[in-house]
């Protein structure tokens, strides 16, 4: 009797014991699954996606991710927020999504829409009712403005002797519309011809042609790399030449210019972008000051008398709201001309200051000093003499646009203009020159006509 009342009570401890772990398991299991006993899961294969700059109203390139499930019962939402969206099929985009677990993994595709100029940041948040935790998927993109890009010369053989030509004039259809137009590049590419390219750091400009006066107005300046292009470059040599807008839409006449004296030269393209924003002013005007720019020797004689007349009467329009000049100079030749005790000779070498003086007082001031030849990207230029500094550019590179703005908008005013040189005398019998153009450029957001000026 005793052995059965012992082995009744080892089976009700038992009993219990297998109850209660039971209990046990049941009140852990708080996990939702969908009755399996297994654990649901619900992974991404990343946690951020960054994209490239996209323009404005663009789509970007399609971005994706994977999403990894198991043991789960109720569908997968994720939740995004413009200028992002999303999609299963990388055509069909929306802010929202709903995924039935229907396989074990989904693919899914990202865009980036920008509508502002600006740098976004925003989240893809998933989640799904078996699972407490949401994940979170961090989105980056930068809208970028919307630009119109304009191929003008291309590939254009531009030398001296076999056939071609140091200039080439042509006429190219440029942006209309130009309400809109924040800015406009100018990009200069130069390419080696089949047989190489001219061994000479020569000058060379991009000019357009005056509508009204048929006048070419110098956009920019540039010195050609010895013994090479500038492909180093990618786009090659960049000039702001928003200044210039009110000529540069519709039917327009360009000119390129390089001072080769060899028959190899280069083959030179130029592309315009006009990038949409909000312009400072809506109109502009711009006429021509000095133009003393039709090559390196057509310049400023320096050192020596001269008949150049380097003063001028400006008349500013009653409804301009900014007025600035745009000066482009470099100094050339006198190679063996004398020059300072530091025997840096002129104009090439011998660092100066130039002074503009406006209504006899000196308001601006122009430095011709080192600019860094040996860091210039266009670095490709052995056996020429690149390294060392000339007096405001190097070979290879840009001619500095000088900006000089006036405090007031001068609206109404009549004033003197002198460009003025350090005082130097020239000794010997070589040449020195400072070619150089000077405008004025007038703005407002009323239609305005040109500054006059008078020579």
């Amino acid at each position: 009797m005793n052995k059965l009342l012992k082995f009744i009570k080892y089976l009700t401890v038992f009993l219990f014991a297998l109850i209660f772990i039971q209990c046990s398991s049941e009140e852990n299991d708080d996990t939702g699954s969908n009755g399996s006993g297994n654990t649901p899961s619900l992974t991404a294969s990343l946690s951020s996606l960054s994209f490239e700059d996209t323009q404005v109203g663009q789509n970007s390139q399609l971005k994706s991710f994977t999403l990894s499930h198991t043991n789960l019962s109720s569908d997968i939402n994720l939740t995004t927020t413009s200028p992002f969206e999303l999609s299963v099929d990388g055509s069909t985009f929306s802010t929202q999504l709903s995924l039935p677990v229907l396989t074990t993994s989904s693919l899914i595709f990202v865009r980036f829409i920008p509508d502002a100029i600006n740098t976004f940041q925003e989240n893809i948040v998933i989640q799904t009712t078996d699972i407490a935790d949401d994940i979170v998927i961090t989105l980056n993109g930068s809208g970028t403005p919307v630009i119109h890009n304009y191929l003008t010369f291309n590939r254009t053989r531009v030398a001296f002797g076999g056939g071609f030509n140091q200039t080439s004039v042509q006429t190219f259809n440029l942006h209309n519309d130009l309400s809109n137009i924040e800015a406009i590049k100018m990009y200069v590419k130069l390419t080696c011809p089949s047989g190489g390219c001219d061994e000479w750091d020569v000058f060379a400009n991009v000019k357009v042609t005056d509508p009204l006066s048929g006048e070419r107005y110098e956009m920019a300046r540039f010195i050609t790399p010895y013994w090479n292009d500038n492909s180093q470059l990618p786009r090659g040599f960049e000039f702001d030449v928003t200044d210039f807008k009110s000529m540069l839409t519709g039917n327009v006449e360009l000119r390129i210019r390089t001072e080769c004296w060899n028959a190899k030269g280069y083959e030179v393209s130029v592309d315009f972008d006009y990038i949409e924003g909000t312009p400072d002013y809506q109109y502009y005007g711009i006429t021509r000051v000095l133009n003393y720019d039709n090559g390196s020797q057509a310049g400023v004689p320096y050192g020596v008398a001269h008949t150049f007349d380097l003063t001028r009467s400006i008349n500013i329009p009653s409804n301009a709201q900014s007025t600035h000049l745009r000066t482009i100079i470099s100094g050339w030749g006198g190679q063996a001309a004398s020059g300072d005790p530091d025997g840096r000779t002129c104009a090439e070498w011998c660092y100066r200051t130039h002074s503009v003086s406006i209504n006899g007082a000196n308001m601006f001031q122009h430095n011709l000093g080192p600019l860094g030849c040996a860091s210039n990207p266009v670095s490709n230029q052995a056996p020429g003499n690149w390294t060392p500094d000339r007096a405001g550019w190097c070979p290879g590179m840009e001619v500095p646009t000088r900006i000089d703005s006036f405090t007031s908008s001068m609206a109404g005013t009549t004033f003197t203009f002198e460009y003025g040189f350090e005082n130097w005398t020239n000794t010997t019998t070589d040449n020195s020159f400072y070619p150089i153009s000077t405008f004025v450029v007038v703005k407002s957001d009323t239609p305005i006509s040109r500054a006059v000026v008078v020579d």
